[in-house]
């Protein structure tokens, strides 16, 4: 497809960590919405494999080989894009890990080493991809960042005896989580007097390989937070967390 062609029918989305779970359940509703599709994967491989479940039920989608954490990876993505389709409409920031042991509170004796690599991918690779595909963003008519949290970066819910996480506390990954919604609110006010919105989105306690066992939503709920966030209309918030 020409650039001209894309900007006249399609916006284009990057999402990372889309060739499973929430991330491809994004893709795959995005791409029912028109958009055209960069499923950005570790694995070059699995990410064309999900390309391929998506092109074969009527979408635009292809792989892009992204590691996250990789500079030189975030650095190709960009050029690509930049070739391809000269701008970049949606960013989703789905990609993210958890670390921690799931026994209990163990704040005291979480290494220092998944704390590092966990903000790693949840929040240093987060704030660089975006800086880097920022220019191509600019670009577009209406850009759309979407960066994924959840509750358990909430402080205020943390900190009250009876909240829903009160007892659930992985350090590592809820904190990396709290940075990244420092970053959503930052950069939205710093892209105040622009066309693009930047939000935090708490897609709900999924059945994925993240949210493990008890969790309550399916995959097809869990992605319409971002659906929904990257699809803003003009009169749209900003800098904010969302669920649902």
């Amino acid at each position: 497809m020409s650039k001209a062609a894309a900007a006249k029918t399609n916006k284009v989305a990057l999402i990372t960590g889309a060739n499973k779970g929430i991330g491809l359940e994004t893709a795959r509703q995005l791409g029912k919405l028109g958009v055209t599709i960069l499923v950005g994967s570790r694995d070059l491989a699995k990410g064309e494999q999900a390309a391929e479940v998506l092109r074969g039920v009527g979408m635009d989608a292809q792989a892009i080989k992204l590691d996250v954490v990789n500079e030189a990876d975030r650095a190709a993505a960009a050029k690509f894009i930049e070739k391809e389709f000269g701008r970049l409409d949606i960013l989703v920031n789905n990609a993210g890990v958890m670390l921690d042991a799931r026994s209990g509170n163990e704040t005291s004796t979480t290494p220092l080493a998944i704390l590092r690599e966990t903000f790693e991918t949840n929040f240093f690779a987060v704030v660089a991809l975006t800086q880097t595909l920022l220019p191509l963003i600019r670009k577009s008519e209406a850009g759309r960042i979407v960066n994924l949290s959840s509750i358990l970066a909430s402080q205020t819910l943390h900190a009250t005896k009876g909240s829903p996480i009160y007892d659930a506390k992985t350090f590592a990954y809820d904190s990396s989580k709290t940075a990244l919604n420092s970053f959503t609110i930052h950069l939205a006010h710093e892209l105040r007097g622009t066309k693009i919105k930047v939000n935090s989105a708490h897609p709900g306690w999924v059945k994925t390989e993240m949210g493990g066992e008890g969790a309550q939503m399916e995959i097809v709920d869990g992605a319409k937070t971002s659906v929904q966030l990257a699809t803003l209309g003009d009169d749209g918030p900003t800098g904010g967390f969302f669920h649902m």
